[in-house]
């Protein structure tokens, strides 16, 4: 069972390397505080220390100097390899170690220095040195996911879900993670709920944890068992059967009715133009044709994915325009391209599914961040973005006082974003969770 007390972790290893080849420096007794974020909407991780230093702590290790910063000295980039516990020696190593970016907010002193260091992964220097330039083509958006990391070093990896259907592109000269994220908006997993391919639901997402890069869909992170599950009350014990309390919790969003129609979450339609028949085609897209196509976190209206009565549902509310992708990026190269242009029927082959994945992806991206609550527990450093945890909420006492479950509240969370937060005195971890539906899953 997890001790669920806020006690101090440890900081096991906090060495920082010079750029200059220099002998490197064990850090740690100076670091007052370190917090490391993950989130799904981050294509990198990202980390900043607190550093407080009177000159003792690691003079000897610096020649004398009593600043880590002219000592080393830090002037960006330099390699930090990073180990950190939580209370339950549960241990965060960074196996490619993180790098400084910036050294901000000094307070310097004749006594005492406080400054503070912002760390940020190799592939976010990586991504600024690299541009895609070639054209990708004949191969689902997967596949080329895969090619553009392998641009940034052949130590690049990334975990992928399969998309469904080929697509063809140039990259423009644009950075990896412009055009990743990019190509997520894009993507159809090809497989999710019960429709395979292009008649699931588009929209993934690109980012990072101390695990690695990861392409995944929305619909397939639901489909995850729970990690861990945690529960809120107002009694100091822990039931049986979770593996923690939440300290404090927030809601920070909740059904925004007007927000969601104007985002045409409900209800929408497309206008996309032709140009090489010269005409245009309009395509209405609702709600209710997610029925058996999407996966959603919680129970309520599983079966319509439908969150509002129906009378607001029911005619659109946001018009959408595009450029039907025809014409241009066929299948092929040279003149095979001209021959693979027109289909048995002489429609015109598009490259883009844009009337599927444009209204699709719009939708389920503002599905997904309908309902946000942020919640505080003990440190616990196995949890990672991109997890699905079950929470449990008590709801409002009766006036018999028996405590019983907030049913509709509870259940099934994506956790969005992350920050582990270690100190000399306690060690805490926060989450954004979200989702998309109430309800438990039965």
């Amino acid at each position: 069972m997890i001790d669920n007390s806020s006690k101090p972790g440890d900081i096991k290893k906090f060495q920082i390397s010079p750029n200059n080849g220099g002998q490197s420096v064990e850090a740690s007794p100076i670091v007052s505080e370190f917090r490391y974020y993950e989130s799904v909407l981050s294509n990198t991780v990202t980390a900043t220390a607190v550093i407080v230093e009177t000159g003792l702590e690691i003079s000897q290790a610096l020649g004398g100097s009593k600043s880590l910063l002219d000592g080393l000295p830090i002037r960006g980039g330099e390699r930090t390899d990073i180990e950190i516990s939580d209370a339950n020696d549960v241990r965060l190593k960074f196996a490619s170690g993180l790098y400084i970016n910036r050294v901000r907010n000094g307070s310097p002193g004749t006594q005492k220095d406080l400054y503070f260091l912002d760390f940020a992964s190799k592939e976010y220097f990586a991504n600024e040195q690299t541009r895609v330039v070639k054209r990708y083509k004949d191969a689902p958006i997967s596949t080329h996911v895969r090619s553009i990391i392998g641009l940034m070093g052949p130590s690049m990896k990334i975990d992928t879900d399969d998309t469904a259907g080929n697509y063809n592109f140039y990259g423009n000269d644009r950075k990896p993670f412009y055009i990743l994220t990019w190509l997520a908006s894009k993507s159809i997993p090809s497989s999710a709920g019960s429709r395979p391919g292009t008649g699931g639901t588009a929209g993934y997402l690109f980012y990072q944890t101390i695990d690695g890069l990861f392409f995944k869909s929305i619909d397939i992170l639901l489909k995850q068992e729970s990690k861990k599950k945690y529960i809120y009350t107002n009694t100091p014990d822990l039931p049986e059967g979770y593996d923690g309390k939440i300290v404090s919790y927030s809601i920070d969003a909740d059904i925004d009715l007007q927000q969601n129609m104007a985002l045409g979450v409900y209800n929408n339609r497309t206008l996309a133009y032709d140009p090489a028949n010269f005409n245009y085609i309009v395509k209405g897209f609702d709600i209710s044709e997610q029925k058996g196509k999407i996966d959603t976190a919680g129970r309520s209206n599983l079966e319509s994915g439908n969150l509002v009565d129906k009378d607001f549902t029911q005619s659109p509310t946001r018009l959408m325009t595009a450029v039907l992708d025809v014409g241009y990026n066929q299948p092929g190269t040279g003149d095979d391209m001209i021959k693979n242009n027109r289909q048995n029927d002489n429609s015109t082959i598009q490259n883009d599914v844009v009337l599927n994945n444009l209204v699709q992806h719009v939708m389920r991206y503002n599905q997904l961040f309908t309902i946000q609550t942020k919640i505080t527990i003990p440190g616990d450093f196995s949890i990672r973005a991109g997890d699905m945890i079950d929470v449990t909420y008590d709801q409002l006492r009766a006036q018999d006082g028996k405590a019983a479950i907030n049913t509709k509240t509870s259940g099934k969370y994506l956790v969005a974003h992350v920050c582990h937060s270690l100190s000399r005195s306690e060690t805490f971890t926060s989450l954004t969770l979200v989702r998309d539906s109430y309800g438990v899953q039965s």
